[in-house]
C-alpha cells in the first residue's frame, strides 16, 4: 500500500500541492487541479467587487480610513492587528492597530497638516519626533453593536507609538500591541522603539497612558500569544532569520518584570526555513522537544537579540508573523517558510512544567493557489485556524485550515491587491472581524452559518 507521499508523487503534483499535517488530502481534479474539501464551499462573485464569500456569508463595512471618529480625530489607515472584547449590553470593544510611521501622515489621526494634534493630550503618548511632529503608530477602538451592524463609537486609545503590526490578546481582557520597529533615539526620535505596550479595553473616548513592556525585549516584534494556563507570553519577529521568543513573567498578569527567553530545538535542525538553498531540511509533521534559552540586556541597543539568542542555540524562523493561542497549543505563521517560500505554520505545544514543550512544522506551502505567505492568523472558536494572505498575488484571501491540515478558502479580497489582517471572532463566535489594510483601508465584519465550537 503506497503511503500519502508516495501516493502524491506516482500521481506527480507532489511539488503542486500544500503539505499538510495529520495526513489531510486535498480532492485532486481530472484536469490536475486540487481543490478544498473542507470549509464552507466555493466562494462567490461579489458584486459590489470587494469580498467574495461562501453561500450564506455576508459582510458589512464597518470603519473607513479618514472618517472622523468621537475624539475628533480621523480615523486612521494601515490598520492591521486586532482582537474583540466583550462590552455592556451585548457590544463588543474592538481594538485595532495602525502600521503607520512618520512619512505617512497623510494615513495619521491628526490630519495631513497634523490640524488635528491639538485635540489629545500630549503627555499620554510614548513618543514625539523632533519639531514636536507626532508618531502615529497606535491603537482605535471600535464599540461595535451586533445586533445594528454599526459602530457606534470610535476613537484613539493609544498614540505615540511606531508601527503597531499586531499584538494578542491576553487571559485577563487587555491587549498587547507591538512595534515592528527598532528605530532609535537620535534617529529623529525622543525614544527607543521596538517594545510592546498594553492596552485596556473602554466606551470612554480617551487616551490611555503609553508605556512600553521593556523587561519583555526590544525588537521588531509583530505578535504575541499568552498561554493562560502559566501568563507566559510567546513572541514573534518580522524578520527573515527570526527567532521565537517567550516572556516569564515575575507574577502572573503582569508583564513589567519577568524572564526573556529564546526557542532552542533539541535533537532537530536550529534553522527551520527549509528555504532555496538551505543547508538543512526541517521535517513536517514530525514534533521536536524544545528548551528555552535565558537572554539578557534585552534592550538591545545594538538591536542584536536575535544574533545573541542564536548564538546559544536558538532556532531560526523565516519571518514569524501571526501567532495565537488555541485550546492547549499556540499556532504561528512563518510568512516566507517553505521552498517556495509561500509559507509555514507551527504548532507549539507548552508542557506547562509537566513535560517538555514541543514544536511542530504543521503545514508548508507548495502551491500559491492553496496558501500563499500568511500573515496575522486566529483559532476559530471551533478549532480551525484562519489565515490572513499578505503575498503579491492580486486577491488575498482569508485561508482556513482545519486540525486534520485540511485547507480551504473562506474569502477573497477584490477591493484591490491590498494585504489582509486582523481575523478575530467576537466574544459569542458569530461575527469575523478583519481588515483590508490599504487604498483606504477598511475593517469588516463577517457573519454567516459558523460551526458551533
Amino acid at each position: 500500500m503506497l503511503n500519502r507521499r508516495e501516493f502524491l508523487e506516482a500521481i506527480g503534483v507532489s511539488g503542486a500541492v500544500l503539505t499538510l499535517g495529520f495526513g489531510g488530502l486535498q480532492k485532486l481534479m481530472a484536469d490536475g487541479s486540487v481543490t478544498p474539501s473542507a470549509g464552507f464551499g466555493p466562494l462567490l462573485p461579489d458584486p459590489n467587487k470587494v469580498l467574495d464569500l461562501p453561500k450564506g456569508f455576508t459582510y458589512r463595512i464597518i470603519s473607513q480610513t479618514g472618517k472622523p471618529m468621537a475624539d475628533g480625530l480621523l480615523s486612521p489607515g494601515k490598520q492591521d492587528g486586532m482582537a474583540a472584547f466583550p462590552g455592556p449590553h451585548g457590544r463588543v470593544i474592538l481594538i485595532r492597530n495602525h502600521e503607520n510611521e512618520y512619512p505617512w501622515r497623510p494615513l495619521g489621526p491628526f490630519g495631513l497638516l497634523n490640524e488635528r494634534y491639538a485635540e489629545i493630550d500630549h503627555s499620554k503618548l510614548y513618543d514625539v519626533r523632533q519639531n514636536n511632529m507626532p508618531c502615529i503608530g497606535g491603537c482605535s477602538i471600535l464599540v461595535y453593536n451586533p445586533k445594528s451592524g454599526q459602530v457606534e463609537k470610535e476613537f484613539m486609545r493609544l498614540l505615540g507609538t511606531e508601527r503597531n503590526c499586531a499584538g494578542g490578546p491576553t487571559p485577563w481582557g487587555t491587549w498587547i500591541t507591538c512595534e515592528e520597529s527598532s528605530v532609535k533615539a537620535g534617529d529623529g526620535y525622543k525614544q527607543d522603539h521596538g517594545y510592546a505596550f498594553e492596552v485596556s479595553a473602554t466606551l470612554t473616548p480617551e487616551l490611555e497612558q503609553a508605556k512600553p513592556l521593556k523587561a519583555m525585549g526590544r525588537f521588531r516584534r509583530e505578535a504575541i500569544a499568552v498561554d493562560p494556563a502559566t501568563s507566559i507570553v510567546y513572541q514573534t519577529e518580522d524578520l527573515g532569520d527570526a527567532s521565537l521568543y517567550r516572556f516569564v513573567p515575575d507574577k502572573p498578569e503582569k508583564l513589567d518584570s519577568g524572564k526573556l527567553q529564546a526557542l532552542v530545538i533539541k535533537g532537530g535542525p536550529a534553522d527551520t526555513r527549509n528555504n532555496p538553498g538551505g543547508s538543512t531540511q526541517f521535517p513536517l509533521n514530525k514534533s521536536f522537544e524544545v528548551d528555552w534559552v535565558d537572554l539578557d540586556d534585552v534592550e538591545a541597543p545594538q538591536d542584536d537579540l536575535r544574533f545573541r539568542a542564536q548564538k546559544q542555540g536558538a532556532a531560526i524562523f523565516a519571518r514569524t508573523e501571526g501567532i495565537w493561542t488555541g485550546d492547549d497549543e499556540i499556532y504561528f505563521a512563518c510568512t516566507t517558510g517553505g521552498p517556495q517560500m509561500f509559507g509555514q505554520i507551527f504548532r507549539l505545544v507548552p508542557g506547562r512544567g509537566e513535560k517538555p514543550d514541543t514544536l511542530e512544522l504543521f503545514i508548508e506551502s507548495h502551491d500559491s493557489d492553496l496558501m500563499q505567505n500568511a500573515d496575522n492568523l486566529v483559532v476559530a472558536p471551533w478549532g480551525d485556524v484562519i489565515i490572513c494572505e499578505d503575498s503579491n498575488a492580486p486577491h488575498k484571501r482569508l485561508v482556513g485550515v482545519t486540525p486534520k491540515g485540511e485547507i480551504y478558502h473562506l474569502a477573497k479580497c477584490m477591493y484591490n491587491s491590498s494585504e489582509l489582517a486582523g481575523a478575530c471572532f467576537s466574544p459569542d463566535g458569530k461575527t469575523l472581524f478583519f481588515n483590508i489594510q490599504n487604498a483606504p483601508g477598511l475593517t469588516i465584519a463577517m457573519t454567516g452559518p459558523w460551526p458551533t465550537a
